[in-house]
């Protein structure tokens, strides 16, 4: 794991002395000032672009999925679950990527929040931050993602000598997972953010552009990249739609590298991939 360090530095540097005055005549010296002692340098930390990632971890016994094998959808298991530690999950694809660099890992950010991996993109120096939630806590992991998207609730976290914005404060969110609101409705957010400041959204489910669109528009956010059909929520295809956001592409560009890698893991034919995926 590579760390950025930051150092600070103060040299104190004292001028030789004059020569000694040997009149007789002078005056006796005045009692010098006192000076303050120096005020230690303000560290200044720089922000950087941020993408938080919400992820619900695949769970067969709380959620309205076609069920996978026990070892992959225990969602109290991310070590082993489909969509984090599993070959292509959000943390075990991006962290053998060569396109980033992991930065931290940790667990039990909270309750719900059972991982969390932090990664730098070295192209760009932009940051990715992936929450794993807990399978029974989809509704409050798609309330969180929601939340993020309308800019509300921002958090600033300090690693390594910079600055992330996570949640609301986020550049870029995305969810990741099944489609929750197939299955329950869920409260919109009242939105906090300044009008005309909404965020950009990926939405990796099945069918997430009929259930999450509308809703997206009316928190003020820009649905960037959705999906039309059913689909393997797998971060390969998160991964080419981030890279192209970084390098300046826009939702098109996102749209046909999202498409090619998956036409490239899940062989289904460029055509069917990019209609699979739609993009404002």
């Amino acid at each position: 794991m590579k760390a950025i360090l930051s150092a600070i530095l103060l040299v104190v540097f004292t001028g030789c002395g004059e020569a000694a005055d040997t009149r007789t005549d002078r005056k006796p010296d005045a009692e010098p000032e006192s000076k303050p002692a120096p005020r230690p340098a303000k560290v200044v930390l720089k922000t950087e672009r941020t993408i938080h990632v919400f992820v619900a971890l695949c769970d067969n016994d709380s959620q309205g999925i076609a069920p996978v094998s026990k070892l992959l959808g225990d969602g109290d298991d991310p070590r082993n679950n489909l969509y984090w530690g599993a070959m292509y999950g959000t943390k075990t694809f991006l962290r053998r990527s060569s396109a980033w660099d992991v930065v931290l890992a940790t667990k039990n950010i909270s309750s719900s929040v059972l991982e969390r991996i932090i990664l730098k993109h070295r192209a760009t120096g932009a940051y990715l931050v992936a929450d794993a939630y807990r399978g029974v806590k989809i509704k409050e992991t798609v309330e969180a993602f929601l939340d993020a998207a309308a800019g509300n609730k921002p958090v600033v976290l300090e690693v390594g000598g910079v600055r992330l914005g996570i949640c609301g404060g986020a550049n870029l969110v995305a969810y990741v997972g099944h489609n929750g609101l197939m299955d329950f409705q869920v409260r919109l957010p009242r939105r906090t953010e300044p009008a005309g400041v909404g965020k950009a959204a990926i939405v990796l489910a099945c069918k997430s552009k009929p259930y999450f669109r509308n809703t997206l528009t009316q928190l003020g956010c820009k649905p960037i990249l959705l999906t039309t059909g059913l689909m393997a929520p797998e971060a390969y295809s998160l991964e080419a739609a981030v890279s192209a956001w970084l390098s300046g592409h826009g939702a098109q560009g996102m749209r046909a590298r999202a498409a090619l890698a998956y036409n490239k893991y899940q062989k289904c034919g460029i055509g069917g991939a990019t209609r699979l995926f739609h993009a404002e």
